[in-house]
């Protein structure tokens, strides 16, 4: 059979060519990340990286996740500069809650045809969220699978791992019923429960273009995830917090639960704290409070659990760090290990 090439990557949907490109424009960013400990530089086949000094016993801590189908919406409103905000703070602000300090982060991108344009934007914003959570961006990989995704999409997961001695592990073993549950501010919705919004948008299709707070919707429902690396790791140095909870998939009602001993639950007062309007908004068309309680942090995303006695110095810290911060229940027998708000 005679050939009917030449056959190239390129005429295939792959372009080497874009993928060196990108590389070339994300180093800058990438360098604003870099820690003492990183061996190396970008562009190997590992990243490396030293473990910090002063450690007795440390023990690595790893958390993995997505952004989920919010990327929809990002991609549907040419919003691609924060979403790697959302990517960094999935991943470092469930390594935190074990009193863990960030070391580094890896992203995986994939597309069925490399923009270099958005690529490097989507990248722009990982690295942005690696410096808010004081974590090297050491690598990551970008992949070009033509057929894979509808045309002009993509898909991002994250990797980050972090170190915590051994004897400062926050777990919430030593929680006992009436410690105080202390409520910490989202952002927004952050970044979960997406599809039953956008299921919620199918009905309402201009619902984007609202003013919700003096700004339309669609920016309300796109505020990054708030990444709480800093301010908890901050507050674990003046206080004996006894276990945190990120309030994500699940919502208040399945993440709380996570972090308390058997035997126990918790007793939350409606109203002790103060929620974005997007909350009210969903409200407004039609989600139910309990579907709004185990979908969405509901203006919490994280909980910190303390002895009455260290509420006010827990306050007082996490005020300074700028976190919205309040008492919002407190620890309770409870067989089942249920979340009750009244």
């Amino acid at each position: 059979m005679a050939p009917s090439g030449p056959f190239t990557y390129k005429d295939a949907g792959v372009d080497i060519d874009a993928g060196d490109e990108l590389v070339e424009r994300i180093k800058p960013a990438v360098k604003r990340t870099v820690r003492p400990e990183v061996i190396g530089g970008l562009g190997g086949f590992g990243g490396l990286f030293r473990v910090p000094q002063g450690y007795r016993e440390p023990v690595l801590v790893s958390g993995t996740d997505g952004v989920g189908t919010k990327l929809k919406l990002a991609i549907d409103f040419d919003a691609h500069d924060e979403v790697g905000i959302d990517l960094v703070a999935m991943c470092a602000n469930d390594v935190v809650v074990v009193g863990a300090e960030p070391l580094f982060f890896l992203d995986y991108y994939s597309t069925p045809r490399l923009d270099v344009d958005v690529a490097t934007r989507v990248i722009a914003g990982i690295a942005h969220g690696c410096e808010l959570a004081g974590a090297t961006l050491i690598g990551g990989e970008t992949a070009e699978h033509p057929g894979m995704h509808t045309p002009g999409e993509y898909d991002l997961a994250g990797f980050c791992v972090g170190i915590v001695e051994r004897e400062r592990i926050i777990d919430g073993r030593n929680i006992v019923v009436g410690d105080t549950v202390i409520g910490i501010g989202s952002s927004g919705l952050h970044s979960n429960g997406f599809s039953l919004i956008r299921h919620v948008l199918k009905t309402r299709p201009d619902a984007t273009s609202e003013i919700l707070d003096g700004r339309p919707l669609i920016e309300h429902l796109l505020t990054p995830t708030k990444i709480y690396v800093r301010s908890l790791l901050r507050l674990v140095k003046e206080v004996p917090v006894k276990g945190f909870a990120h309030i994500t998939g699940g919502g208040l009602l399945e993440n709380i639960p996570r972090v308390l001993p058997a035997g126990m639950g918790v007793a939350l007062r409606k109203g002790s704290w103060s929620a974005p309007a997007v909350f009210g908004w969903l409200e407004a068309v039609g989600v139910p409070p309990r579907e709004m309680h185990r979908t969405f942090n509901c203006g919490i995303g994280m909980v910190a659990v303390v002895s009455p006695e260290n509420v006010a110095v827990t306050l007082a810290e996490l005020t300074a760090a700028g976190e919205r911060a309040s008492v919002i229940g407190s620890v309770v027998p409870d067989a089942e290990q249920l979340v009750t708000i009244a």
